[in-house]
């Protein structure tokens, strides 16, 4: 990263898009925007999905974000939800991708973990933790929006620290040892 970054979050969603921007500068994350955008009131699919692609496309004018996280979905019983959240992930993916933003990708579980500690977190912890490691004050009105600032942070911190770094850069232990010998004892 450089010494100012911004990172867009997205928590995709077919009823409520959380947003978040977050800004790095000198290794200090920062708050920019974190709202949701609500899809509720249109009925129509098609054009819920091209308010997504709308609002995502704005963000990225008015912002000018370096990186772009979104949650994944996790995998549920309801067939046509999946579908339905799966086609509002890549239409966000695909604004960023039009920009030219390196997406990544991230699921519920690693988001948590990366926030929290615990990868089984509820909402309402990783909403604390967020006020805790970002100076927060007033608790938004829907977690969809404090989910698309954990996925930031959680950008932030895999990009950003060693760790984070080094397991993107290997492709298992024997590639650890083999860069690192001087860090295997014996």
């Amino acid at each position: 990263m450089k010494k100012t970054d911004i990172i867009l979050g997205i928590d995709p969603g077919t009823q409520l898009m959380g947003y978040a921007l977050l800004r790095i500068q000198n290794g200090q994350p920062q708050v920019l925007l974190m709202d949701v955008l609500k899809l509720t009131k249109e009925k129509d699919i098609y054009a819920r999905l091209g308010m997504i692609h709308n609002k995502v496309c704005e963000l990225i004018g008015l912002y000018q974000p370096s990186s772009f996280a979104i949650e994944a979905p996790f995998f549920g019983k309801n067939v046509q939800s999946m579908l339905k959240l799966g086609r509002a992930q890549g239409v966000a993916i695909a604004a960023a991708m039009q920009a030219s933003i390196l997406v990544t990708e991230y699921s519920p579980k690693k988001v948590k973990q990366s926030i929290t500690g615990n990868g089984n977190a509820d909402k309402e912890q990783v909403w604390r933790m967020l006020q805790r490691i970002l100076n927060i004050e007033e608790k938004p009105q829907y977690f969809d929006a404090t989910d698309a600032l954990a996925v930031a942070l959680c950008h932030y911190y895999q990009t950003s620290s060693i760790l984070g770094k080094a397991a993107k850069s290997l492709k298992g232990w024997d590639d650890f040892i083999a860069k690192n010998p001087d860090r295997v004892k014996k």
